[in-house]
C-alpha cells in the first residue's frame, strides 16, 4: 500500500492543517460571539449552504461523478473525461444559480412571518448573505473529485484553508476594528464566507487548467451525463434525508434555547477533527481505487483495498474517541475558555462531546461503507436506510429532548448513526462478499485492547499533572502537548505487541514524516 500511504499522508497533511485553522477559527468565533443567540444565528444560517454543500458538493454528485469520470478516463482517455467534466459542470451550473435563486427568495418570505422569537429572523437574514456560497463550495468539490481520479488530492484536503483562513481574517482583523457591535462583527463573518468560497473555485481551477482542461459550456446530454443523472438521482434522494436529519436537529435546537445549536456545533466540531484528518482522508484516496477495481471488475482486489481501509479507520477513531472521552475537559477548557466562552459553556459543552465521542468509529463506518456502495454504483440501498435512520433520530429527539434537553438532541443523533454504520456495513457484506471482513473480530479486539491501554494511560498523566499544577491553562497545556502524544505512544507500541496488521503504515501516517516530499510530488 505504498502509493496509496504516501497520498493518504498528503490528504492527511493538508487536511490536517485545515482542521488546525478550522479549531482556530472555532475559537476566535467563540471568543468573539460566545454561546449567544448572535451565535446560534450564524451556525444556524451556515448550516443551510451547508446543506446543499454535503448533498451536492460532497455528496451524491461528487460520488456519482468518480466512479463516472473514472471509467471514462480509463476507457476513452483523458480528453474525453474532461469533455464529461464540462458537461457536468455545465448542468451543474444551471442547477446551482436556479437554487441560489430560489434558496434566498424563500428565505426572505419565511423571515417576513411575524411571531417569530428575536434570533429566528436573524438566522433567516443571515442565511440570505451565506446562501450563495453554495455555489463556490459545490463547484470547487465537484473540481476536486476530478483531480481525485488523477491522484492530485492536495488541491481538495486544501479547500477548507481557505475559507478558514478568509473566515479568521473577515472575523479577527476586520471584524475586531470595523465591526462596532457583535451583528456588526458577524456581518463582516458573513462576507469572509463567501470570499473563502471563490478562493475554493479558483485554486483547484488552476490546477486542473495546467492539466489541459479548458471549460466551455456544454449541454450534451451523453451517455456519461444520463449514467451520472441515473447515479446521482437516488444517492441525492439518499443524502437528502441524511441532511435534512442534520437540519431537524438543528431547528429542534435552535427552538429549545439560545445556547444548544452553539453547543451541538462546537462538539460537533471537535468530532469533525479525527473524522476529517484521517477518515476523510483515508476514504478520500481509496474511493477512486475500489471504484476503478470494481469498473474493471476486479472484484478480490477490491475487497482487500476495502478491508485493509476499514482497519485503517477503526484503528484511528476507536482511539480518538477514547482520548476525547478521557480528556474532553483539558481539551474544551484550553482551546475555548476565552473572551465570552466561559467555564459555565464548557460545563454544559462537555457532556455533548462525551456522547458524540462514542459515535465517532460508526460516522467514519458510514462513510467509508457509503463509498463502498457507490464503487459498485448502488445508490439506492444507502437511500432506504437513510429513511429509516431519519424516522429513527426524529423520533428519538423528539422523546429525549425535552428530559434530557441538548444532551437529549445528542443522545439521538448518536444511536442513530450506530444503527446506520452497522446497517451499512451489513447491507454491502450482503450485497457483495467481497466487502466481508473475516478477521475483522480478531483486528477490531487488538484495537480496543490498544485503545483502553492508551486511555487508562492518558487518564493517569492528565491526574498526576492536575494534582500538580491544578485547573489551569498550564496543566491543560501540559496535558495537550505532553500527554496527548505520549498517549499515542502507548498505543502504538500496543498495537506493535499485539502484531496489528497495518500498525507501521498507521505509524507513519500519525508522523508523517514523508508529508513534504509526498506534497512536492503532488
Amino acid at each position: 500500500m505504498p502509493r496509496h500511504l504516501k497520498n493518504i499522508v498528503v490528504v492527511s497533511f493538508f487536511t490536517l492543517g485545515s482542521r488546525v485553522l478550522g479549531l482556530f477559527r472555532d475559537i476566535v468565533l467563540f471568543a468573539f460571539l460566545g454561546a449567544t443567540a448572535i451565535n446560534s444565528a450564524f451556525i444556524f444560517a451556515f448550516t443551510l449552504p451547508n446543506l446543499f454543500r454535503r448533498l451536492l458538493g460532497e455528496g451524491a454528485l461528487s460520488s456519482a461523478i468518480v466512479p463516472v469520470f473514472s471509467q471514462e478516463y480509463e476507457t476513452h482517455g483523458q480528453q474525453a473525461a474532461f469533455r464529461f467534466l464540462n458537461q457536468a459542470l455545465t448542468w451543474v451550473l444551471v442547477l446551482l444559480v436556479a437554487l441560489v435563486m430560489l434558496g434566498s427568495v424563500t428565505l426572505w418570505g419565511v423571515g417576513h412571518f411575524k411571531g417569530l422569537e428575536e434570533r429566528w429572523y436573524m438566522g433567516f437574514e443571515l442565511g440570505i448573505i451565506l446562501f450563495p456560497y453554495v455555489l463556490f463550495v459545490c463547484l470547487a468539490a465537484i473540481i476536486a473529485a476530478a483531480l481525485n481520479v488523477f491522484e492530485r488530492f492536495a488541491m481538495g484536503a486544501l479547500s477548507q484553508v481557505w475559507l478558514n483562513l478568509s473566515m479568521i481574517f473577515f472575523l479577527g482583523v476586520l471584524g475586531a476594528y470595523f465591526g462596532k457591535t457583535a451583528l456588526g462583527q458577524v456581518y463582516y463573518l458573513c462576507f469572509g464566507v463567501l470570499v473563502g468560497g471563490l478562493i475554493q473555485v479558483i485554486v483547484p481551477v488552476r490546477t486542473l487548467l495546467r492539466m489541459g482542461w479548458h471549460f466551455k459550456f456544454d449541454f450534451s446530454l451523453s451517455e456519461g451525463i444520463l449514467e451520472l443523472a441515473k447515479l446521482m438521482l437516488p444517492g441525492l434522494a439518499g443524502a437528502v434525508i441524511f441532511q435534512i436529519n442534520i437540519v431537524v436537529s438543528q431547528l429542534l435546537a435552535f427552538g429549545l434555547n439560545d445556547q444548544s445549536v452553539s453547543i451541538l456545533y462546537l462538539a460537533n466540531r471537535l468530532i469533525e477533527f479525527p473524522l476529517g484528518v484521517f477518515t476523510i482522508a483515508i476514504t478520500t484516496v481509496l474511493f477512486p481505487t475500489i471504484s476503478r477495481l470494481a469498473a474493471q471488475k476486479k472484484f478480490s482486489e477490491l475487497g482487500a483495498e476495502y478491508q485493509r481501509g476499514l482497519r485503517m479507520i477503526f484503528a484511528i477513531t476507536i482511539p480518538a474517541m477514547m482520548g476525547l472521552i478521557v480528556l474532553h475537559r483539558p481539551i474544551l477548557r484550553f482551546l475555548f475558555e476565552w473572551g465570552n466562552f466561559d467555564s459555565q459553556d464548557i460545563d454544559l459543552t462537555a457532556p455533548i462531546l462525551k456522547v458524540f465521542a462514542v459515535a465517532l468509529p460508526f460516522y467514519s463506518l458510514s462513510t467509508f461503507a457509503t463509498r463502498g456502495f457507490h464503487s459498485i454504483k448502488d445508490m439506492r440501498t444507502p437511500y432506504k436506510l437513510a429513511i429509516f435512520v431519519f424516522i429513527l433520530n426524529v423520533g428519538l429527539s423528539l422523546g429525549l429532548m425535552f428530559p434530557l434537553g441538548t444532551l437529549g438532541l445528542a443522545s439521538a443523533n448518536v444511536i442513530s448513526a450506530i444503527v446506520n454504520g452497522i446497517c451499512l456495513q451489513r447491507l454491502l457484506e450482503k450485497k457483495n462478499g467481497y466487502f466481508r471482513h473475516e478477521a475483522f473480530l480478531r483486528a477490531s479486539l487488538k484495537i480496543v485492547i490498544a485503545a483502553c491501554t492508551m486511555g487508562v494511560f492518558a487518564w493517569g498523566f492528565a491526574f498526576l499533572l492536575s494534582g500538580y499544577f491544578g485547573i489551569g491553562k498550564i496543566g491543560d497545556l501540559l496535558i495537550i502537548c505532553l500527554g496527548i502524544p505520549a498517549s499515542v505512544g502507548v498505543y502504538f507500541y500496543m498495537l506493535k505487541l499485539l502484531k496489528f496488521e497495518e500498525w507501521q503504515e498507521l505509524s507513519k501516517l500519525i508522523k508523517m514524516r514523508r508529508a513534504g516530499r509526498a506534497s512536492r510530488a503532488i
